[in-house]
């Protein structure tokens, strides 16, 4: 998939509204060889996805290992709106407690004392934080109303096939 069909996804209302959504689900694959599928915050900066996790998790390692992640955000009414991503996730270590990682908790409801003393837990645990950088190397937006899943499509096409004239 070029870098102009996945642009144009991305940019697309719905795809917008999703990715403006608190988590995402984040799948790689483990150092012993199995999948793993975890709920992360996020944002989207217009080019890339960005997570942010503790310097000491897990999940590094294995991303060290084998960058290539999967992204899946989706609503949780139907019929579903799903955002699938694929792409290479790069790492990058910053002091202290990147933007990101306090713009993506934005949304959760704090009152703004919450949200202060929210701060300050953050900012007192963590010295440092890993960004973990994706940057879409494929997409596909699926509604369940212009768009479906390639094995739905599959199948209505069949049917269509064998429907008589």
């Amino acid at each position: 998939m070029d870098h102009d069909e996945i642009t144009e996804i991305l940019n697309r209302p719905l795809s917008q509204e999703l990715l403006a959504r608190d988590l995402t689900r984040l799948a790689y694959v483990a150092t012993d060889g199995t999948p793993r599928t975890i709920p992360i915050a996020f944002t989207y900066n217009g080019t890339h996805i960005v997570m942010c996790t503790s310097t000491n998790a897990p999940k590094l390692r294995s991303l060290r290992a084998n960058p290539m992640v999967a992204l899946t955000v989706d609503t949780e009414v139907h019929p579903p709106k799903i955002l699938l991503i694929r792409g290479r996730a790069e790492l990058d270590p910053v002091e202290g407690i990147p933007d990101e990682y306090l713009q993506m908790n934005g949304s959760y409801q704090m009152t703004p004392e919450q949200r202060i003393t929210w701060e300050a837990e953050v900012r007192s645990l963590y010295d440092g934080m890993v960004r973990i950088v994706v940057t879409p190397t494929w997409a596909k937006l699926i509604d369940f109303e212009t768009t479906l899943p390639s094995a739905v499509e599959e199948l209505l096409r069949q049917r269509q096939e064998r429907a008589p004239a």
